[in-house]
């Protein structure tokens, strides 16, 4: 994922728990958390959400990070409304729930009487290889690889004592506040930068599939940036997931926590992200407010789950794709890509700027329903999805 002067960026899975049926999934023992597969189902539809927009835009991420071919009007307001909405919100429910998928591994090894890590490093190893491949074969925008170095830092982290990992979480925290402030100061003063020429010839729109797998590795470092710039701060989401989960947000006692998480989410930070992002600080709404949002996304749907365990139709389908996460997050960009890129159908390349905005929600309409239907027919017959299988096989030879 690429950083430029106040870009939207493009999102994706973490939450690793291996060693079972979905190596994106957070279980506990004996009974399995439903609000955790329901709001991993919705945070990997909402980043489509978000990326969505590269797969419709003409010149991928690149068009998409420096908003070439911007429509007018209303429809421009529309764009900038839509792209906000899920901007940075599913990153951080993501990130804060992978701690909590490493807070609940934990607590399971402890109560089994295993050393921690243990043989969390294998499994941070796989989510490496297999962000890796997701990250030439199909979206040069892959968060699996960053998720798989920070997660393998936190679960060492977790090994300490309270005190540590307090100083860990205040640490991290401050040197992102630190760096998207000289980010800030770096941005104001480069306004005055002449925008790149669009990449020709275009790989998105002319290229074949081979061309985008040259053409990720050519751009490797500029599209690895983000995962980079943002370590600190995935590093203290991680740590604030543990945090919660052993705080209880996901149970009676985590009332009052919820409460405020809830009041800082919606109430404060969602109308502040809104009104800076529409503005033009995507940057400072993405790594900065939107966070505080995802903490209000996560304690509704923990709350609602209190008052009422047990799930309706909407959320039985958000679950199953909660339940293969990564089967989902890989087929989505999969398809998407099909779609839109000169490799499949090529329509991005046909949609005028103007006519973008309809086309591209009814991209993600079209996606999401082709998701959800997959995870609900693919578990009706099988325990976990296919990309969950093959993860889940190879740890367990490798361990054996």
């Amino acid at each position: 994922m690429v950083e430029s002067v106040s870009p939207p960026h493009p999102e994706g899975p973490a939450d690793v728990v291996a060693a079972e049926p979905n190596p994106l999934a957070a279980e506990t023992r004996p009974a399995r958390l439903p609000a955790l597969d329901v709001l991993r189902g919705i945070a990997i539809l909402g980043t489509l959400g978000t990326n969505i927009w590269i797969f419709t835009n003409g010149a991928g991420l690149m068009g998409y990070v420096e908003q070439q071919d911007e429509p007018e009007g209303a429809w421009l307001w529309a764009e900038k409304f839509l792209q906000q909405l899920p901007q940075g919100k599913f990153l951080g429910l993501l990130t804060i729930m992978f701690g909590i998928g490493l807070a609940i591994q934990q607590a399971s090894a402890v109560r089994g009487g295993q050393a921690w890590p243990g043989g969390y490093p294998v499994r941070a190893g796989l989510l490496f290889v297999d962000g890796l491949l997701n990250f030439f074969l199909v979206a040069e925008f892959d968060v699996l690889m960053g998720y798989a170095v920070t997660g393998l830092v936190v679960a060492f982290v977790l090994a300490t004592g309270p005190k540590a990992r307090r100083r860990w979480l205040i640490v991290a925290s401050s040197i992102h506040v630190t760096m998207l402030t000289l980010l800030g100061i770096g941005l104001a003063l480069g306004d005055s930068q002449e925008p790149s020429k669009p990449v020709d010839p275009n790989p998105y729109a002319d290229g074949s599939f081979w061309d985008l797998v040259v053409y990720r590795w050519e751009h490797m470092l500029l599209f690895r940036l983000e995962p980079i710039l943002i370590f600190p701060m995935s590093i203290a989401l991680f740590l604030l997931g543990a945090r919660l989960f052993h705080a209880g947000v996901f149970e009676a006692r985590g009332a009052r926590i919820r409460k405020r998480l809830m009041i800082i989410g919606f109430g404060i930070a969602a109308p502040l992200d809104l009104a800076i992002g529409m503005t033009g600080g995507t940057v400072f709404t993405r790594y900065g407010i939107a966070p505080f949002v995802s903490l209000g996304i996560l304690a509704l749907v923990a709350e609602l789950y209190v008052r009422r365990p047990t799930s309706g139709f909407v959320a039985r389908r958000f679950s199953e794709v909660g339940r293969m996460a990564l089967s989902c997050y890989i087929l989505q960009n999969l398809v998407a890509g099909s779609i839109c890129y000169g490799w499949g159908l090529g329509l991005a390349e046909l949609v005028s700027p103007v006519a973008r905005v309809p086309f591209t929600v009814g991209i993600y309409l079209l996606v999401s329903a082709l998701m959800l239907t997959f995870a609900h027919f693919w578990l009706r017959r099988f325990e976990r999805g296919p990309v969950e299988w093959l993860w889940n096989n190879s740890y367990r030879a490798i361990t054996r």
